[in-house]
Order: structure tokens, then C-alpha cells, then sequence
């Protein structure tokens, strides 16, 4: 890793830097660190203080850039980074006022799952019981042992209700009306009644693998409903690890070494209904945009102003997103 992290860092100072957050959150979690380790690791990888904060379980942790423990802070500042956390409504986030650097959102998304394990292992989960959970996603699971998991969950056994798989692999179910807590990663599966959760769960699943993580790196959805996504969800079922990418995904991974601003460009205007309305998403000036769409076009080789070409990004965006998510 250590060899890889070097020869990346000559190619690609960014991907190195990425690749060093990812080894660095690995060992951790290896050697079961605790969350002031982890919060530690997230300030000094990030050089800026970075703070914890899960209310549900009593949870308070604030560590300097320079690794020394502050005292805590009750919410973070709205301008600052920050990743939701936990089955609690917990948070993690980064000080930093301003534009957030690129490799924050991966010191994010890393110690974020890693917080999350370690608040599950140590602390158990918030609002419900995991068993109960498992046993109403289960296909094999009997009738009755569904039910008496949804009584215990106080789930109504004629209602409606939705699967949820978390990013890391964390499973929920939703009553009909309930939403994902805000800034939470997560597949929505299908609606239907409680002997159809095992199938809302594998749908849950494939949803998840259409999200994005939201920051510069890797802009898109960070909660995807199966229901709304259509046929993508052929698309997630049919790419594997195996499954060799397309000439389209290497070449929107080659525009993004071109600019920092690329992909989320890219995303905003494969989503948005036109050019304009993509800049107003951006918060730029339709002039910008386009300067920016004409450097992409010629990096990418397909226009970017017709109906078929912007089909073509958009697949090409869900396979990159798919790709990254086995």
C-alpha cells in the first residue's frame, strides 16, 4: 500500500492523498481504535479541528488539528463539512470554513463508517433491535417470527413499509411517510406489505449502489429510491466486480484529473433540464458553465447539448457510481 500510496502521488498528488485517508482509517479499525482515536485521525488528516456528536447515545468528542482534545461542541456551524453518523442522528465534521479541500469528503466518509462500527459494537443501536431487523429481511424467516420482529420494532404488520440499506451495509425499515435522516447515505427499497420486505431489501440494496457520496470527488445522489430509479436498477444488477468498464467511465475518469470542478459539472448538467438551469444549481454564470461544458465535450469526446448525449453522460455517470460500489 505504502509503495502505491508513492507512485500515486507522483501521478496524482489527490489520489494519493485519498489513497493515504482510506490506509490510514483501515489500520484503525483494524487495531479496534476507539472514537477520540478516530476524531484524532480525522483532524490531523484534515488539519483542522474536527468534532463528534451523537446525542442519542451521550456521545461528545472535539480533538485539535495538533491531536490534543478540546472541549466539545454541541452542533456544528452549518458552513462546515460534516457526515451523518450512526442509527442516531449522530454527526461527524471538519472546522473549516470556506471551500472544503477535496479530500475532506473521503476523511469523512472513512471515519464516519469507522465512528459508526464502533458506535454499534460498543454502544448498540439506537432505535431498534438488530435481530428483529434481520429476521423481517430474511426470506427464510417463517410468518410468525416476522411478525412478533414487527411488533417488538412496533411496525404495523398491514401497513405499508420500505427497507433501507445504509451506506456500510447497516439495514432499517421505514413505516410509509417515514424519510432517511438527513445527510444519511442510503438504497430506499420498495413499498409493500411485511412479507415483502426480503424483496424491498434486495432493491434497497441495488438503490444504494446508484448513491454518491455528495462531495467534489464523487457528486450525485446521496439517497436513491428504487421505485424512482426505473431501469437503472437493471443496470446496478447486471454490473459486477466483474463486469469491465466502458470506454465512457474511463473517460469521465480521465476529465477529472483536468479540473476539480469537472465532475460535479458534469453531474449538474446531466441532471438539470438545461444548460442554464444547471449553472443556477452551480451557482455560476451561464457563461462559466459553458466554457466549462466545451472544455468537458472535447475531454469527454461526445457532445453535452443534445438529448442523447446528455443520456449518454448520465449512464455513464450511473456506471462510474456502480463501478464504485460492488
Amino acid at each position: 500500500m505504502k509503495d502505491l500510496t508513492v507512485r500515486l502521488d507522483a501521478l496524482d498528488p489527490q489520489a494519493g492523498a485519498a489513497l493515504r485517508v482510506i490506509a490510514y482509517f483501515d489500520e484503525l479499525v483494524a487495531h479496534g481504535a476507539g472514537l477520540q482515536a478516530i476524531v484524532r485521525a480525522a483532524a490531523v488528516l484534515g488539519a483542522a479541528p474536527a468534532g463528534l456528536v451523537d446525542e442519542a447515545r451521550r456521545v461528545r468528542v472535539r480533538v485539535g488539528p495538533d491531536g490534543v482534545p478540546g472541549e466539545p461542541l454541541a452542533s456544528p456551524d452549518p458552513a462546515w463539512p460534516r457526515a451523518s453518523v450512526g442509527s442516531g442522528g449522530g454527526v461527524l465534521w471538519l472546522e473549516r470554513a470556506g471551500q472544503a479541500r477535496p479530500v475532506d469528503a473521503m476523511i469523512l466518509e472513512r471515519a464516519g463508517a469507522a465512528v459508526t462500527a464502533v458506535l454499534d459494537r460498543t454502544r448498540g443501536r439506537a432505535s431498534a433491535d438488530a435481530a428483529s431487523v434481520e429476521t423481517l429481511l430474511d426470506p427464510a424467516a417463517a410468518p410468525q417470527a416476522r411478525a412478533v420482529a414487527a411488533r417488538r420494532l412496533r411496525l404495523p404488520e398491514r401497513g405499508r413499509l420500505r427497507a433501507v440499506a445504509f451506506h456500510g451495509g447497516r439495514p432499517g425499515v421505514l413505516k410509509e411517510g417515514e424519510a432517511v435522516p438527513e445527510g444519511m447515505r442510503a438504497g430506499i427499497g420498495t413499498a409493500g406489505p411485511l412479507a415483502e420486505l426480503p424483496a424491498s431489501w434486495e432493491s434497497a440494496r441495488l438503490a444504494l449502489r446508484l448513491t454518491a457520496g455528495g462531495g467534489p470527488d464523487d457528486p450525485g445522489p446521496r439517497v436513491v429510491a428504487a421505485d424512482e430509479a426505473g431501469g437503472l436498477l437493471v443496470l446496478a444488477r447486471a454490473v459486477t466486480a466483474e463486469t469491465p468498464r466502458v470506454p465512457d467511465v474511463g473517460a469521465l475518469d480521465r476529465a477529472a484529473l483536468a479540473a476539480p470542478w469537472m465532475l460535479a459539472t458534469l453531474d449538474a448538467v446531466a441532471a438539470a433540464s438545461s444548460h442554464r438551469a444547471a449553472a443556477t444549481a452551480l451557482l455560476i454564470h451561464h457563461s462559466t458553465l459553458q466554457e466549462r461544458v466545451t472544455q468537458a465535450e472535447k475531454l469527454l469526446g461526445w457532445p453535452l447539448g443534445t438529448a442523447a448525449g446528455r443520456l449518454r453522460l448520465s449512464l455513464a455517470l450511473a456506471l462510474r457510481r456502480l463501478h464504485q460500489t460492488p
